[in-house]
């Protein structure tokens, strides 16, 4: 049992160096205590309504003892190191008569629920998660109330000390895939920072070098919850509102939240339209390489012609062409990104429409080049999950290259080689690319 007074001292020495920490003693005829906490982290109004206001009303010391005791929101003390770290999170430590209290009564700042912004829906719940991890969970239970819920609370960073909750069904879950997870964030102990869910699902890849993903970071509850609901597992890291579902597989990145709500014609409709967006982007402007430079007998004699025409008076090889004007395409998505919102939507229209025009006149791309390049824009964007969306905008210069090299015979291995190594890969002990048949009875895989 840790000595208070001593533990006291101790804590008010670590903490001494900082001007926010109060060291505040309470004195009421013959009761004494003393707080310790920093004031920029806790909710001054709680600690006056749940401790100090009791304090001078409560007469006697044992009964403010027992009452210190009954609070909900007591932590249990197990060393001075602990004690040191949740008051840098926010909690008060109230010392009397030799006893130590604990209490969590940090401020939130961001417990509120906003509008889901990145995964938007035509249907369905629009809230988004929290950055509050306790808001989160609250979240998660409301839509899913069943008593096998577990969480499992972890801490990472040896400066951050950020906490993260572990979230499955323990009916459900895949116990293997359970452990293996939970070994990969053991191993995250030596980590000084971790301060967002993307850096941490790159550090429990397990992979050196992995262009597709294998977590599915979102920030829509009912997508956790349907997940939860299948067996999987959900890391929600506290100060960020996405969340990590895992393990993931190929046709969870390409599924929407949409599909649920809609009816089953329209659902398989827009799921074909993104698999045939996702090749589009995928391997247009490959096939344009090959088309125009290398095997042009494969195109209709008309269409040969007219994309032949298109491109008098460019200078340079296509591969030069599709190269140059989809690093343009890419610098206009950045731009997008980093511009203030106001007017990033207007600049880059504008820019876009600017640089097409005046780079068709100038006859360094041809006007066929405008179209594959709009058309693999759009492709791109429908893929509904951001992850594997930006996977496939680094993997379409693969193809380019296997273009380049052998026309639509490198095309085509190139596409082969893909598929072998992603039918090899597994996610958790799941196959990358498996697809589940009878959809009502085992779930589709969200």
């Amino acid at each position: 049992m840790l000595q208070a007074t001593q533990t006291l001292e101790w804590l008010i020495q670590q903490l001494g160096h900082t001007t926010d920490m109060v060291n505040k003693p309470l004195k009421s005829n013959q009761k004494e205590a003393t707080l310790v906490f920093i004031k920029t982290l806790v909710d001054s109004d709680k600690i006056q309504q749940m401790i100090i206001k009791p304090f001078f009303e409560i007469e006697t010391r044992g009964n403010f003892i027992d009452y210190l005791h009954s609070l909900p929101d007591g932590q249990e003390i197990t060393s001075q190191d602990q004690m040191l770290s949740e008051l840098s999170k926010g909690s008060i430590v109230v010392s009397m008569n030799n006893y130590l209290f604990m209490f969590d009564i940090k401020k939130v700042h961001t417990n509120t629920v906003p509008i889901t912004s990145l995964e938007n829906t035509v249907l369905g719940p629009q809230s988004s998660m929290s950055e509050d991890i306790h808001t989160n969970i609250n979240l998660i239970r409301n839509r899913y109330h069943q008593p096998t819920l577990t969480v499992e609370m972890l801490e990472l960073g040896s400066k951050s000390i950020q906490t993260l909750a572990v979230i499955y069904d323990r009916e459900l879950v895949d116990q293997t895939a359970l452990e293996q997870i939970k070994y990969r964030l053991e191993q995250l102990n030596s980590k000084p920072l971790i301060q967002s869910t993307a850096e941490l699902q790159r550090l429990i890849n397990g992979r050196k070098v992995s262009l597709f993903p294998f977590f599915m970071i979102t920030e829509r509850a009912d997508r956790i919850v349907y997940n939860l609901s299948v067996g999987k597992i959900v890391l929600s890291l506290d100060g960020d509102p996405s969340t990590i579902v895992a393990p993931a597989i190929f046709t969870d990145f390409m599924a929407a939240m949409d599909d649920k709500y809609h009816s089953k014609i329209y659902t398989k409709f827009v799921q074909i339209l993104r698999y045939v967006g996702l090749f589009i982007t995928l391997l247009l402007p490959g096939f344009y390489v090959a088309a125009t430079s290398y095997n042009p007998e494969i195109l209709h004699t008309e269409l040969a012609l007219s994309v032949a025409g298109s491109r008098v008076g460019v200078p340079y090889p296509s591969y030069v062409e599709v190269t140059f004007m989809l690093i343009i395409m890419e610098l206009l998505i950045e731009a997008s990104i980093r511009l203030p919102k106001t007017i990033s939507a207007a600049a880059t229209t504008v820019g876009g429409l600017i640089l097409g025009t005046a780079i068709t006149e100038a006859a360094l791309a041809s006007n066929i080049m405008i179209i594959v390049v709009s058309a693999v824009a759009i492709s791109n964007f429908a893929i509904p999950i951001g992850e594997l969306n930006s996977a496939i905008r680094v993997l379409k210069y693969v193809f380019i290259l296997f273009a380049t090299i052998a026309g639509l015979a490198g095309l085509t291995f190139g596409l082969l080689a893909i598929v072998m190594y992603l039918t090899n890969s597994e996610s958790y002990g799941e196959p990358y690319l498996k697809i589940n048949i009878d959809l009502k009875s085992k779930g589709e895989q969200q």
